[in-house]
């Protein structure tokens, strides 16, 4: 049996620059903010970790700041020094802290990559992963039409199966069903992040006869229901995301039908161990899965990798190069596009590490829990 007894856990606040901002319709990303965790057991053993909070609350209601308040004050004094023989034990340590899936998410991360280390097995393979290579797909957020076009042409270029394309009340269909016939050997992917509205239902049937394989969050998470009314009448199905923020989230989508494919963010459930339980019950519900990024860096990336890799994980997910986002990745080793896709690693644990020179160039502040 494995024993992890925590001795030690640093956190990091770092702010990267993003090579080219990120654009939706809800916010401008030009910089990234995130905390990054290395947690130390007894016998010297670090898993790595990283919350998928931003700076502000436009896309989740924690942020940066307070995921950092809540892991300093209740998550890590809650950890130190206790013993744990698997992450899934976790939670009930943390019962007394409401919400806040985010910041436990990171420590969960930090968890497995520990238990999966000491098991000497690399983490896709202990959670019964069936893939060792991952198709990847990029998203497209440019500002303009014509940076648009010439991020799709260097995406196709460069071997992506799968590009995803933000779009919103003012995007118009026409222009999208020119792009996607131009390749017709490419999936397209559409995501609105909860741009349209009841009273606007109508402008988002003009994206039915476009080509997508998917329109990702069409309304809002308060707006299932609506969601759910205009599934019925639509051909694309809905890719349910910013409505997943828990197990229970996944079951209302299951069951109220607001929904046909469900979008894993294991930051935004709570981690790899609550991801695991909603995978299960799309599983049984039949419902596929693709994986969502959130602007991330390497670490966070490989669990999304590991997690790709079960079985009814069937659409390409958010994967792109280390080198999409930023000019300098903070984890290693880097994550590379082959032929439009990624080779998994064989190395214990979740396979990457927190790059220390570099997180030192973009560090805000540090400080070590024991």
């Amino acid at each position: 049996m494995v024993d992890i007894r925590i001795k030690s856990v640093t956190l990091h606040h770092v702010k990267v620059p993003l090579k080219h901002p990120f654009n939706t319709h809800l916010q401008k990303v030009k910089e990234r903010e995130s905390i990054l965790l290395e947690v130390r057991d007894a016998d010297g053993t670090i898993g790595v970790g990283e919350c998928v909070a931003f700076a502000s609350p436009w896309y989740t209601e924690e942020t940066v700041d307070t995921a950092w308040n809540t892991l300093e004050k209740w998550i890590i004094p809650a950890l130190l020094n206790q013993s744990f023989s698997h992450p899934d034990h976790l939670e009930s340590a943390l019962n007394a802290i409401k919400g806040n899936h985010m910041a436990k998410a990171a420590v969960n991360h930090a968890f497995w990559d520990l238990y999966t280390k000491k098991l000497n097995k690399p983490l896709w393979q202990v959670i019964g992963g069936i893939k060792e290579t991952i198709e990847a797909g990029v998203v497209v957020a440019a500002a303009t039409d014509y940076e648009m076009k010439e991020e799709i042409d260097a995406a196709v270029e460069k071997g992506y199966k799968r590009i995803k394309i933000k779009i919103s009340q003012n995007t118009n269909p026409k222009d999208m069903k020119s792009i996607i016939a131009k390749y017709p050997q490419t999936l397209f992917f559409a995501d609105a992040n909860g741009a349209f509205t009841e009273s606007t239902i109508n402008q988002l049937r003009a994206f039915d006869d476009c080509g997508f394989a998917l329109i990702e969050q069409p309304f809002s998470e308060q707006l299932n229901r609506i969601s759910a009314e205009a599934q019925k009448t639509m051909k694309t199905p809905f890719a349910l995301d910013e409505s997943i923020a828990s197990y229970e989230d996944a079951l209302d989508m299951i069951e109220r039908k607001s929904g046909k494919i469900l979008v894993m963010k294991q930051g935004r459930v709570g981690g790899l161990s609550a991801a695991l339980r909603i995978h299960k019950q799309c599983i049984q519900a039949d419902v596929p899965i693709w994986v969502g990024g959130m602007i991330e860096f390497g670490v966070s990336k490989a669990f999304n990798l590991a997690f790709a890799s079960l079985p009814g994980v069937t659409f390409p997910g958010d994967f792109s190069s280390s080198s999409h986002f930023w000019e300098d990745d903070l984890a290693i080793p880097l994550i590379d596009i082959c032929e439009g896709s990624i080779r998994l690693l064989s190395s214990p644990g979740v396979g990457v590490e927190w790059n220390q020179s570099i997180v030192q160039k973009f560090e805000v502040r540090t400080k070590l829990y024991k």
